[in-house]
């Protein structure tokens, strides 16, 4: 299968120093795009992972959820982080999917933090609101990506379709880089906030964080359950001053059913046991927890995996 929206392997983690049973095993890990936070926080998973399990890594960047889940049914990944929403639409062949039909070849580790639906945009267009946005020059995030599904439900639960914005296909930085030169009015991003692309634009450019109203959030959850109420805490963003209320997808640790339940087992166990040494490398790390790994995943998890969580009283 064609490597599409591939950036290339850009870090290869080399051997651990301690020793297991699968000492010298390779694993490529698909991640998302450099400026986002997949990428960020794969590597910082992938680092512990070599470090403990004596695993080489390959990080690779990627346009994310939906060519993720392709490379692994391709074979050309073992590892992923997707959205949990946009996993159950492969696993059951609809929506995105519906062409390609049903990709059963990958099964669940855990689901490791919060995707926050985060829409970026610019008041000085006259945005105030998301139903402002018809009419408006918007991005959706990458063509055929777990994003630009969530904008497109988001935007219907607002009485809008993509026929009444100016809609373009753009990842999290070319986003950031087209509102900068003043070439778009808002964008979509899906991730854990605070989300580098986000941060480094507030920085220099005033942006206004687009909330729902609570009666938006019901409609959402009614038609499209995997959503959840979100609260994107106060400055997280510079001159974000208050709290904003939106809804999140779950990011989810995915792995092809070739990879072995030892090896899976002990991919598990590895992640939470050595969860403060990950989030030294990434702040979402602290979001780490057992509990919250088994809820919210609409397909099978790997039988590595059950095992860890069995071992420790859960599912």
């Amino acid at each position: 299968m064609k490597r599409i929206g591939l950036a290339g392997i850009v870090v290869v983690l080399a051997v651990g120093l301690m020793s297991c049973q699968q000492q010298g095993e390779r694993l490529r890990f698909a991640t998302g795009g450099t400026t986002g936070t997949y990428y960020a926080f794969g590597t910082a998973i992938a680092q512990v992972l070599s470090e403990r399990l004596g695993i080489s890594i390959t990080v690779e960047s990627t346009g994310a959820s939906r060519a993720n889940i392709q490379f692994i049914d391709a074979g050309e990944s073992e590892l992923a982080l997707v959205q949990n929403d946009v996993a159950d639409y492969a696993y059951r062949g609809v929506d995105m999917f519906q062409a390609e039909g049903k990709m059963t070849s990958f099964s669940a580790v855990a689901a490791l933090y919060p995707e926050v639906i985060q829409i970026i945009a610019n008041p000085a267009a006259g945005i105030r609101s998301i139903s402002d946005l018809r009419g408006k020059r918007v991005s959706v995030g990458d063509s055929g990506s777990g994003t630009e599904f969530n904008a497109q439900q988001i935007l219907n639960t607002h009485g809008i379709t993509f026929a009444d914005i100016q809609r373009q296909n753009l990842g999290f930085g070319a986003s950031a880089d087209a509102f900068k030169d003043g070439r778009l009015d808002a964008f979509f991003v899906v991730a854990g906030p605070p989300t580098p692309a986000i941060v480094d634009l507030a920085i220099t450019h005033n942006i206004l964080l687009l909330g729902f109203e609570p009666a938006a959030i019901d409609r959402l959850m009614e038609q499209y359950p995997v959503y959840a109420p979100f609260t994107i805490a106060a400055n997280s963003y510079s001159g974000q001053a208050s709290p904003t209320e939106t809804v999140s997808v779950k990011a989810t640790l995915i792995v092809s059913n070739s990879v072995s339940e030892d090896t899976v087992y002990s991919i598990t166990k590895a992640l939470f046991e050595y969860r403060e040494q990950i989030a030294q490398g990434h702040a979402r790390g602290n979001d780490l927890d057992p509990a919250y790994a088994v809820q919210g995943i609409p397909f099978p998890f790997h039988p590595g995996a059950e095992r860890y969580f069995k071992e420790i009283g859960l599912k």
